[in-house]
């Protein structure tokens, strides 16, 4: 197992992104903190967590994105660290200088970085994009992502079809200077038509988990490292074509609903070895999903020889959830995997 200096995390967030790093901090030994609203008191990442802290009423601005109530329920936790999950945590100057004043770690750049090139909180969603984990070394795991956009939310991202062998794609200036500049941790950068930067996160975008396929790594153990001091890099696998796509519910915002139907959830292998493929709900049979927040109900990513392999077993999964009692969106991620799995190039919406 791999061994770590902070023992205990405040998971700051919720739905399937919270779900996935709790259960990547179980697996490292690592005590996982939930927070939840007034609505969530029994969301599944709650039940997934070791422990869990209520931060206050149900609007996202007066709980999951409350900074005071975010550190002082870190405080109340007794936790070593506070680990944000998604970009407008992560990338939040303010709170990442809480934390650091509280005497807590934070895991993420530092604020005054923050501040200068990631406050915005945006999750990347440009046509083309790069993931990776960014040391002193420079940045390690380097991905790029293509990305199928509706309504300007990146539903399926995938590595391009000439991505080199090698694993050393072509990257943006910019983008090789993050860690001179001290940015430290994961990162999601957009790239814009010109080939330059445009947007920049920290976190674990929706993309992220491309890259964990991609390399065969765990995002949350990159974080991690980056956090107590770094460490030697995971070793990984050598880089291979990677897929993922998003499952979300299509009733009207602010509307709830209940899950009936079991969601993708787990890992698993398919094609005798060749594709991996690992799925996150966010919720469980019998959850509520509450209008006052994000309708993401699932992910599933795959990493195989290639990106039609990889697609397939993405669609061969989310096939599975057709009674789930909410209507959702699977028959346009469908269309875009199977145009993937079918070689034909995808254009962005």
């Amino acid at each position: 197992m791999t061994q770590l200096d902070i023992e205990s995390v405040l998971v700051a967030g919720r739905g399937p992104a919270a779900c996935a790093v709790v259960s990547a901090c179980t697996r490292l030994g690592v005590k996982a903190v939930a927070v939840h609203s007034e609505a969530e008191r029994t969301a599944r990442h709650v039940r997934l967590a070791d422990d869990a802290v209520l931060l206050g009423p149900a609007p996202a601005t007066e709980s999951y994105l409350a900074v005071d109530r975010i550190v002082e329920a870190a405080r109340r936790s007794g936790v070593h660290a506070v680990l944000p999950v998604t970009p407008a945590l992560a990338g939040n100057a303010r709170l990442a200088a809480a934390v650091t004043a509280a005497g807590l770690t934070w895991v993420g750049p530092d604020a005054e970085v923050l501040e200068r090139l990631g406050g915005d909180g945006v999750e990347p969603a440009s046509e083309r994009g790069l993931l990776a984990w960014v040391t002193e070394d420079g940045l390690q795991f380097p991905t790029p992502v293509a990305r199928d956009r509706a309504a300007g939310i990146a539903r399926v991202s995938w590595t391009p079809e000439n991505w080199t062998a090698d694993g050393t794609p072509e990257l943006p200036p910019t983008a090789r200077r993050l860690a001179d500049v001290g940015w430290r941790g994961l990162v999601t950068v957009g790239i814009d038509p010109d080939g330059e930067l445009a947007e920049v996160a920290a976190g674990f975008s929706l993309d992220m988990a491309v890259l964990e396929r991609a390399y065969g790594v765990d995002a949350v153990e990159l974080a991690l490292r980056s956090a107590d001091g770094g460490g030697p890099a995971p070793e990984g696998q050598a880089p291979r074509a990677a897929v993922a796509a998003q499952l979300r519910s299509t009733l009207p915002p602010g509307t709830a609903g209940r899950v009936t139907g079991r969601l993708p959830d787990g890992p698993r292998v398919e094609g005798a070895g060749s594709v991996d493929v690992v799925a996150v709900s966010g919720y469980d049979p019998g959850d509520r999903l509450d209008g006052w927040y994000d309708a993401l109900l699932a992910t599933v990513s795959a990493g195989g020889p290639d990106i039609r392999s990889a697609a397939a077993a993405v669609s061969a999964v989310l096939s599975g959830p057709t009674d789930t009692g909410l209507p959702h969106d699977r028959g346009d991620v469908a269309a875009v995997l199977v145009r993937l799995a079918a070689g034909s190039r995808v254009p962005s919406a």
